[in-house]
């Protein structure tokens, strides 16, 4: 029965999420519009963060309530999952054709920020507010380095913008666009109370430890906005946006969940215990370099063998659980 509650908790937690995300993602373009903010800073910026804010939500109630395992493992099992679940599924429904500057400049960012978490991590304490400003300062001069992309990428932005949220956007903030904020913000809010308290009790129910939940349900939750997005990708038959938003988005877990989450509440973690998953990250990371370079497309071919290694991983988490 009280497994049965724990896990009704984290789905309503994770329903809640999802549409916090949502309503601050979208009530914030309009915000943003209004004030005259072009579409690619909106883009670089508001939808980002807006797509991360599941993420960034439960890792700070899972710090701020003594559960640092369920606030990294929800980085770091949210990056996995991006990668081997995500792409995996949309590489099969619709093969992703690869620009070569992308996998020249963004997948090796990203491999770069996933590398900088170990020298941190491996130090013994965890993230401390120093270290969870040194992220957020890069996450800074990462959007900035975006911001000055040259305009060919920049009219690829406002193409990808127009496309998730119509040619002509509401451009003008009324009282519902800041209700629509703060209703959002609560729903997030709510929900990732939710999903954190049902995740404790189930791990402390099955004796699971909370690293294992953060790393699978947890992670699979938070990443709604990630599958809804690239599903949609894939079947309007543009997976390369998919692509763009798992890689974006799995620098932007580390850079501002870990950051901020650090920042507020400092995350304490021994080394041995997120090892393995780790280097599980950094692998796939390594793996999807060269997969991307085999004729610059990630086909139904590689993505299957993503899903099967996504599922061995979810094995072995279980089994060592």
């Amino acid at each position: 029965m009280e497994a049965l509650l724990s896990i009704l908790l984290m789905a309503g937690g994770i329903v809640l999420l999802y549409f916090g995300g949502e309503w601050l993602v979208r009530n914030s373009v309009v915000l943003a519009r209004s004030w005259g903010i072009s579409a690619m800073v909106v883009g670089l910026t508001v939808v980002a963060f807006g797509t991360s804010s599941p993420e960034l939500a439960a890792s700070l109630a899972a710090a701020l309530t003594g559960s640092p395992g369920i606030a990294i493992g929800n980085v770091i099992g949210s990056n996995i999952f991006n990668i081997l679940a995500i792409l995996g599924v949309t590489a099969v429904l619709a093969p992703i054709a690869v620009q070569a500057r992308f996998i020249k400049r963004e997948v090796p960012i990203m491999i770069g920020v996933t590398l900088l978490l170990f020298p941190l991590l491996y130090s013994g304490h965890g993230l401390s507010r120093l270290e969870g400003l040194l992220l957020v300062a890069l996450l800074g001069l990462y959007i900035w380095f975006l911001y000055r992309a040259d305009q060919g990428e920049a009219a690829e932005v406002q193409s990808e913008f127009e496309q998730e949220y119509g040619d002509s956007p509401k451009t003008r903030a009324d009282w519902r666009t800041y209700v629509g904020l703060v209703v959002g913000l609560v729903l997030l809010a709510a929900g990732a109370r939710l999903l954190v308290m049902g995740a404790v009790e189930l791990a402390r129910g099955f004796g699971v430890p909370e690293l294992i939940i953060g790393l699978t349900i947890v992670a699979a939750g938070t990443s709604l906005p990630e599958v809804a997005a690239s599903i949609v990708a894939a079947l309007k038959r543009e997976p390369d946006i998919a692509l763009g938003n798992i890689v974006g988005s799995n620098i932007f877990n580390i850079l501002s969940i870990l950051g901020f989450t650090a920042l507020v509440q400092p995350i304490g973690l021994p080394w041995e215990i997120v090892q393995r998953d780790m280097l599980v990250m950094l692998g796939i990371s390594l793996l999807l370099w060269p997969f991307l370079f085999t004729g610059s497309r990630l086909g139904r071919r590689e993505g299957g063998a993503f899903l099967v290694l996504y599922l061995a991983y979810v094995g072995l988490l279980i089994g060592t659980a």
